[in-house]
């Protein structure tokens, strides 16, 4: 049985017992409803026996109660109605007499509340219920009428109670024989039908849920394509929605950790590349040292020896760029920004490669606006790690006789950075790619250019500490700029 299916029927079952606790409550408040119905039936036939009786005898003979004569006419009422209770009351509400079988009276009075109600409202009697006194805390339907003197004032109350213990008696077998048909059989009835409509709308409700549910064992068992069709519409609308778009996610988060994977193997290799490469141009240099170190001229010596000094520095360039690549993608350097003059940053770092760009017949040029630029706010040795790789990328495949430019101009609340070469250019299908990892631009690289291809890769991680991006400017045989923004520093 599948989870959908143990579902349907956990809900069913659920409906089943809702409907049975509905029907046993139906069946308890139309018995209750029925008493009341009848009571109220019985008061409004027999309301008036009270008043009929104080206009046949008058209870009361020069202020005192004719007993004889109201025990014969009450006697006489009861032949007629065995189950009524006839009580004289004085205008207090206490008990003179009565006549009740087996002499079970229990109450010395009793309220007069509803009994002046009963009288207030003459023939339009409310279904009213008083006292029985037979029954303390009980109330009982009743009839009711003022006995008066010849000046109109009351001289009593005859209390008549409409069904007595024998009444009450006949009548609760009456309906418990009669509801309990009447309720077993409407109530099976209506079980059954209520039943019946509840399944057939709760298949066709969860029609959505067991499409939901097959999707998402799809999903599970490796269709990564699977998705709820139609997910704006149905009864659970958001969360197909949801699931929508919980599962693009976890495709694309899959496809990034594939691509990181990928990447993982291309840098692995990449370094195994570079790192081979001078280890394997010491080791041999240093191997021709030691065999011919007797034969070699001392010019040849020193020529051995600088190339493995050559090696070593681009080794050990090779490893700072992938410690600082590695701490900046673990997050572990946090920037200590501070105000300071990109302007005067700018011209140390120029200077510096003047030296190396003489060596290679490039001009290197720096233009500032006439007006002094604002202050920016940034980490110092960040910014400058950033400008020293882009001059030494620029420098790199910039050809002799060629130029650099770095150029600085102000931007509302910014400092824009541009730093332009006129080497090969990047061809538009690399543009995308050259700020990855390990990505090295197809721009005609010379095997004797050092680097470990992280430097662009680096520029764009502390670029994203500060909050700001870099962007490629590039055309075959044009040159490339690359340009970026720093905030300017608000006192």
């Amino acid at each position: 049985m599948g989870p959908k299916n143990r579902l349907y029927l956990k809900i069913s079952a659920t409906l089943l017992i809702l409907l049975a606790i509905l029907g046993g409550a139906y069946i308890w408040i139309s018995r209750y409803v029925a008493e009341d119905y009848v009571a109220e039936i019985n008061q409004q036939l027999f309301g008036g026996i009270a008043a009929s009786t104080v206009q046949e005898v008058q209870p009361f003979v020069n202020g005192r109660v004719d007993t004889n004569q109201i025990q014969e006419i009450m006697h006489a009422m009861m032949v007629i109605n065995p189950s009524v209770e006839v009580y004289l009351l004085d205008p207090a509400g206490k008990i003179i007499t009565y006549v009740a079988p087996y002499k079970k009276v229990k109450l010395d009075s009793v309220d007069l509340a509803p009994i002046r109600a009963f009288v207030v409202a003459g023939a339009e009697r409310p279904f009213l219920k008083g006292d029985d006194p037979r029954h303390p805390g009980e109330r009982n339907i009743f009839s009711a009428a003022p006995v008066r003197r010849a000046d109109g004032t009351i001289e009593g109350y005859v209390y008549i109670i409409l069904a007595g213990e024998e009444q009450a008696a006949v009548m609760a077998h009456l309906q418990e024989t009669y509801m309990f048909r009447l309720g077993l059989q409407l109530f099976l009835l209506s079980l059954l039908a209520a039943l019946i409509i509840g399944l057939l709308a709760l298949w066709y409700l969860t029609g959505n849920l067991r499409r939901i549910t097959e999707t998402v064992v799809r999903f599970r068992d490796g269709d990564y394509q699977a998705r709820i069709p139609a997910a704006d519409r149905g009864d659970f609308a958001q969360l197909a929605q949801t699931f929508n778009g919980m599962a693009d996610r976890i495709v694309a988060n899959i496809e990034e950790l594939r691509s990181v994977e990928r990447l993982r193997r291309e840098l692995i290799a990449n370094i195994s590349h570079d790192l081979r490469t001078p280890l394997a141009i010491m080791q041999g240099f240093v191997e021709t040292l030691l065999m011919k170190n007797e034969t070699l001229s001392p010019a040849g010596r020193a020529r051995h020896l600088r190339t493995v000094l050559d090696s070593a520095e681009r080794l050990s360039t090779l490893i700072a760029q992938l410690f600082d690549y590695s701490k900046l993608e673990a997050k572990q350097i946090v920037p200590r920004k501070e105000a300071f003059f990109l302007g005067e940053l700018a011209q140390d770092v120029v200077h510096k490669y003047r030296v190396l760009a003489t060596e290679k017949n490039l001009l290197i040029e720096l233009d500032l606006p006439e007006q002094p630029l604002p202050l920016i706010f940034a980490d110092v040795s960040l910014v400058e790690r950033v400008l020293q790789n882009l001059m030494d990328n620029a420098l790199k495949f910039t050809p002799p006789g060629g130029r650099v430019v770095l150029r600085l101009r102000e931007q509302p609340g910014h400092v824009e950075v541009r730093i332009a070469d006129t080497g090969p250019g990047i061809p538009e299908t690399e543009q995308a790619h050259i700020f990855e990892r390990y990505k090295k631009a197809g721009r005609n690289v010379r095997e004797s250019d050092t680097g470990a291809g992280l430097g662009l890769a680096i520029v764009k991680k502390i670029l994203e500490l500060h909050d700001q991006t870099i962007r490629v400017q590039s055309r075959r045989h044009e040159g490339t700029a690359f340009i970026f923004q720093l905030p300017a520093y608000e006192a």
